[in-house]
């Protein structure tokens, strides 16, 4: 009997077990338009060396470096942005760099930017047959920008966020822009057998600027 009782808490302990490993695979992960979940304590350094604290987060969708002032949203613009040196958030250092804020994820030897961008794609209009069909660019970006809900860290649950990234690398021989693996592949035709040996060992995420600044610092070491 007391055999009885083990066997069966045993089986429902897997399929709790079981259950709540259903249920936290189908939480999907959030994503925003915004590089940070919430707004971090950063600093902006000017070129004159005056170092200015604020809440700082990054807007993929407008690429713009946003403050919060007293509950407002607001962008870092003219004349600030001609006379501004580096951002630092949560231990990350972004620069501007062609005019648009970029990530340093190496600058010493070789330089490696990461680019973070977005597409908001708002919910289609009524079409016929219940079905919806989306707006141009133009008027979507209007319709959801309106209101100021582009500043907003969680916009409605019908809008679509489509993260992506850049990259900008100068190893000696002027800027290049990466757009994908592919890309980053025939930048390094000369190291082929290193870039396969290193992606063959390790995953590398284009989405994920860390495993992509890994691969680029062997390369560029192990020439």
């Amino acid at each position: 009997m007391m055999k009885y009782h083990l066997q069966h808490k045993s089986v429902f302990l897997f399929l709790l077990l079981s259950v709540q490993g259903s249920l936290h695979a189908q939480q999907k992960k959030e994503i925003s338009h915004y590089l940070f979940p919430e707004f971090v304590q950063g600093v902006v350094l000017m070129k004159s060396g005056q170092k200015n604290p604020a809440m700082l987060n990054f807007n993929a969708a407008t690429e713009e470096m946003v403050f919060n002032q007293n509950g407002q949203v607001l962008a870092l613009a003219e004349p600030t942005l001609s006379q501004l040196d580096t951002v630092f958030i949560d231990s990350r250092k972004f620069i501007l760099h062609k005019n648009q804020f970029v990530e340093v994820l190496h600058g010493d030897g070789y330089k490696l930017f990461a680019q973070y961008k977005c597409r908001v794609i708002p919910p289609g209009k009524p079409a016929a047959y219940g079905g919806t069909s989306q707006t141009s660019s133009s008027d979507s970006y209007s319709s959801w920008s309106s209101g100021g809900r582009v500043y907003e860290l969680k916009l409605p649950d019908d809008f679509q966020v489509k993260p992506y990234m850049v990259y900008w690398l100068n190893n000696g021989s002027g800027w290049k822009e990466i757009k994908s693996m592919r890309q980053l592949r025939n930048l390094y035709k000369k190291s082929k057998e290193q870039y396969n040996q290193y992606t063959a060992d390790n995953e590398v995420d284009f989405e994920d600027q860390t495993t992509v600044a890994q691969l680029v610092h062997f390369l560029e070491t192990t020439k």
